[in-house]
């Protein structure tokens, strides 16, 4: 019985040890892929000055980000993004479709593109955005998995190409540690607006979580300006508290299974280990002496035998 369950440990080893290596090898590459039910709301506020009083006034902006399912796969996820900037006049809908004179409206648009569920960069191909989507660059709505202390290329739809996203500085919010990257552009020609032609300048600081790429923090300064140098919009904006709070949580959250997968292996190991020392204990352990006394006993009986016979 006992040699029995010794070799049943001997195959609860194998398993483990089989279980081990994937979990090392094949897990992470499939943990570690942007999740194709992403559907996130990000609500940002701040000041801003726009034609065509020129004078200052608080602003709210939303930006929703929903994965397309059914146009992604394996190794491409697809995105819609619709964005809204608007005077914060109170209590009011995120966004409106009545752009007339003395409307709240600032600016509002669309947005569709696909990136790598792995590397977060940009994917042009047809078959997933279509023929009409605008083309992007460099990193798009997050940054990789195990984000490094680098310069990162990071889309910027004003100027229409990937611009440098540079690493800053090893921070903390909320507890959870992130990496500060800046991206600074200064009098860049941009379409400002609709059709209108100027200069674009911004200081945007992205605070990213070190695990997953997300992003949880994010303030910008950003000028807008005709070509003959009057300020369309001047604005600084940055996530709400409660964004911020909920990016937390969530980065929080999703670390916590990657840690898992990251233990995986050496739990797995160990847990093998104690199984095939188990399973050699009982297989073999007490069977050597046995056959010792089993011989000791045969060479007296022989002997004496032996002795009566003389």
């Amino acid at each position: 019985m006992r040699k029995t369950v010794g070799f049943i440990l001997f195959g609860l080893a194998g398993f483990l040890l089989t279980a081990a290596v994937l979990a090392m090898v094949y897990v992470p590459d499939q943990v570690k892929r942007t999740p194709l039910d992403t559907d996130s709301t990000t609500r940002l506020s701040g000041q801003a000055a726009v034609l065509p009083s020129g004078e200052g006034s608080p602003v709210k902006a939303v930006s929703r980000t929903v994965a397309d399912g059914e146009a992604s796969d394996d190794d491409v996820i697809v995105f819609d993004t619709f964005s809204c900037l608007m005077r914060d006049v109170g209590e009011g809908p995120d966004c409106t479709e009545d752009d007339s004179e003395g409307s709240p409206l600032v600016t509002a648009g669309t947005d569709r593109f696909a990136t790598d569920r792995r590397t977060a960069l940009a994917v042009n191909d047809e078959e997933y955005v279509g023929a009409a989507a605008e083309p992007h660059e460099g990193l798009v709505n997050k940054f990789p998995f195990d984000v490094q202390q680098e310069t990162y290329p990071y889309w910027d739809g004003l100027v229409g190409r990937a611009v440098d996203a540079e690493f800053q500085a090893d921070e903390e919010i909320d507890g959870l540690p992130v990496y500060k990257f800046l991206i600074s552009l200064t009098d860049e020609p941009a379409e400002i607006s609709n059709g209108i032609s100027g200069l674009y300048s911004t200081e945007k600081t992205l605070w990213i979580d070190q695990g997953t790429g997300k992003i949880i923090d994010q303030s910008e300064a950003q000028v807008r300006q005709l070509d003959d140098g009057t300020t369309v919009l001047d604005l600084e904006l940055s996530f709400t508290d409660e964004t911020v709070a909920a990016n937390v949580e969530d980065a929080k959250a999703s670390n916590a299974q990657l840690s898992l997968v990251r233990r995986a292996p050496i739990v797995l190991g160990v847990l093998a280990l104690i199984a095939l020392a188990a399973g050699a204990f009982l297989a073999f352990a007490g069977t050597t002496a046995p056959r010792r006394d089993e011989r000791r006993d045969v060479s007296l009986d022989e002997l004496t035998t032996s002795r009566r016979g003389r």
